[in-house]
């Protein structure tokens, strides 16, 4: 059962116009550590934070929140599974907010896609309920 869904555009300019007038502040207070860490590794720097930015704006809209009560750009981030495949990490008011949102028995699920055609990045997030594995005793909600 899909319980929200979220899409951003981004203009990576905007981003690269951001870094280069706030640098180190605006990195600290958007992005995770795993997020700054992935973007500082790579050439493309610019494109991976404009990516992960236009991630944060898409889930706190299928939060069905934006930033607003308790949701801030630090309680998402964008990890990788074991595969590669992206998906946010919630802490904080957005796993908060995650938890309100998934009935009771089932858990959620954050799917995530990327892409970028430049000067544009976007991110699109389905949140989904699924029913809670009963044989292992996991009765959380939220992601892991």
């Amino acid at each position: 059962m899909i319980i929200g869904i979220g899409s951003d555009l981004i203009d990576m300019r905007r981003i690269e116009r951001t870094l280069e007038r706030f640098g180190d502040r605006f990195v600290q207070r958007i992005f995770t550590p795993v997020e700054r860490q992935k973007a500082e590794r790579r050439r493309n720097r610019v494109e991976t934070y404009a990516k992960r930015f236009a991630a944060k704006e898409a889930c706190s809209k299928a939060l069905g929140t934006g930033f607003r009560r308790g949701v801030f750009w630090s309680d998402m981030g964008v990890v990788n599974l074991p595969g590669g495949k992206p998906s946010m990490e919630l802490t904080g008011g957005a796993l908060k907010r995650l938890q309100e949102l998934t009935p009771p028995g089932m858990k959620a699920q954050i799917d995530l896609t990327l892409t970028d055609e430049s000067p544009l990045g976007q991110a699109f997030v389905i949140i989904t309920a699924v029913p809670v594995n009963l044989n292992s005793g996991d009765d959380n909600r939220g992601t892991e």
